[in-house]
């Protein structure tokens, strides 16, 4: 793979008092690779995941996100991250705008910011003609896609 990796992790540990979650792991990811984290119960997904995502600090070793290292630089990280959970945040019975305005709530956007960014988002998300749909009569794949809403800075300069 060429250029820079869009994930590097180096030598990460991380430790529940006694208790090792991750033990030296290190890994990159190239922009467009697909890549999978497979392991039994507890041996560490979710704590890799919490790391990577800025849930919890790095401990020990290093990790790099889009080029910024996440123990100095968590928040910068946090604002290019897109995450979509396990168990759906959407609320079945409202729209997909209103879902939208909902998440945007969280970030404090509100007047005609909100109505800019909710705009940009459904365009980037390919769902503007789904925008006064409820959720609950969009396919999997399109749930998925409003769950990624993004509204916070625009990642303009991301790979």
């Amino acid at each position: 793979m060429n250029g820079p990796s869009v994930i590097d992790v180096q030598q990460l540990s991380y430790h529940y008092s006694t208790r090792v979650a991750l033990r030296e792991v290190s890994f990159q990811i190239q922009a467009g690779e697909v890549f999978a984290f497979l392991g039994p119960n507890g041996s560490g997904k979710t704590t890799l995941f919490r790391v990577l995502s800025t849930l919890v600090p790095v401990q020990q070793g290093s990790v790099q996100v889009l080029g910024t290292c996440l123990a100095q630089q968590a928040d910068a990280v946090r604002e290019r991250l897109g995450v979509v959970f396990q168990a759906s945040s959407l609320d079945r019975k409202l729209t997909v705008a209103e879902n939208i305005r909902c998440q945007a709530a969280l970030y404090g956007l509100s007047g005609a910011e909100l109505a800019t960014r909710q705009q940009e988002v459904l365009g980037q998300l390919g769902l503007e003609d789904r925008a006064a749909d409820p959720v609950e009569t969009l396919s999997g794949g399109l749930q998925r896609r409003v769950e990624l809403d993004k509204l916070g800075p625009l990642p303009h300069d991301q790979p």
